[in-house]
């Protein structure tokens, strides 16, 4: 069983409802009827009914199963309104602004999350990150005890010895531009949170740079030495170490001979990359030189299961993400 099979076999022993904002796109129809069929989730669609029935019956797959939702007619709209409206108020927020938003799919279906009339949403493959992402934080806040909301991506690489059987987290690849060392350390955290919850394995964290121990030094690198600092010391039951390069952390002769003192290089299965440059090019280097799996952008720290997508993501793709937010929810 691969990993991602492996999630879905989870989400059947406590289904959910994950909300699909994008349902005007075929991809995203198709995706719901994979999880439909193999029933590892309940799926609520929003949008227009007879332009979502029309984009299933063109690509042959059945949605029957699915809840479908149009926030232009659903009873619920002025309710959600007036729940947007009281909690923005305070930012200034009238109750018209929260009407006309309850038109918009996504700002919906996180009403919908909100209110727990659903567990999860997962949105990106026709909106940006900010759009996803936006009406999450106005909404949902940050989880207790969360500083910095991050994004990493789950790579699963096939015929790989390194990592978890192949199996890592990469974070930020996603959302943080160029974090500090205190948001670098806090990235690390909830990053090795996230593959302990998703994996079901401890996590080994390492905090990537283009030096190891000392090699090079420069703003760059005493960044992430500091990051690493601050890890330890604020979260001392996490298993971390820097800064590495990527060899040193994941190759165990390597990181015998760059930093032999160290009880994550070579055997590292967690990656904190400096800043968003390094993350998003290494995760589509993997994912396309590699042929990996790549799910994700996948937030952690918002205080309800929100994902994003890859613009360029497949219906196989957010089968595979719907899974995974299925499990945070539970």
């Amino acid at each position: 069983m691969n990993f991602i099979e492996g999630m879905k076999e989870r989400a059947k022993k406590q289904i959910k409802k994950i909300v699909l904002p994008e349902a005007s796109d075929a991809r995203t129809i198709i995706a719901a009827a994979t999880v439909l069929e193999e029933k590892y989730a309940q799926i609520i669609l929003i949008g227009n009914e007879e332009k979502i029935q029309k984009i299933a019956k063109e690509n042959q797959v059945d949605i029957s199963g699915a809840t479908i939702i149009n926030p232009e007619t659903s009873e619920n709209s002025k309710r959600y309104a007036e729940s947007l409206y009281e909690l923005r108020k305070a930012k200034g927020m009238t109750l018209e602004q929260a009407e006309e938003l309850m038109k918009d799919e996504v700002y919906f279906g996180m009403m919908m999350v909100k209110l727990e009339e659903a567990d999860g949403l997962v949105s990106g493959a026709i909106h940006s990150t900010s759009d996803t992402l936006r009406p999450a934080l106005q909404i949902l806040k940050t989880a207790p005890g969360t500083k910095l909301v991050s994004a990493f991506f789950l790579m699963v690489v096939p015929d790989c010895v390194y990592g978890n059987e192949g199996v890592f987290v990469f974070g930020d690849c996603g959302l943080n531009q160029n974090p500090t060392a205190e948001e670098l350390a806090e990235i690390a955290y909830s990053s090795s949170k996230s593959f302990e919850q998703l994996v079901g394995k401890e996590a080994k964290v390492a905090m990537l740079s283009y030096s190891s121990y000392g090699s090079a030094k420069s703003e760059l690198t005493e960044k992430v030495i500091e990051a690493t600092k601050i890890a330890k010391e604020t979260y001392p039951t996490m298993k971390v170490d820097g800064e590495l390069q990527l060899d040193a952390a994941i190759v165990p002769e390597v990181g015998a001979s760059k930093a032999p003192n160290s009880n994550i290089a070579g055997c590292a299965n967690t990656l904190i990359f400096p800043d968003l440059n390094a993350g998003n090019i290494g995760y589509k280097l993997v994912q396309r030189l590699a042929k990996a799996e790549a799910y994700g952008p996948i937030c952690q720290g918002i205080a309800r299961p929100v994902n994003d997508l890859s613009r360029g993501c497949s219906a196989e793709d957010i089968a595979g993400v719907i899974a995974i937010t299925a499990v945070q929810a539970q």
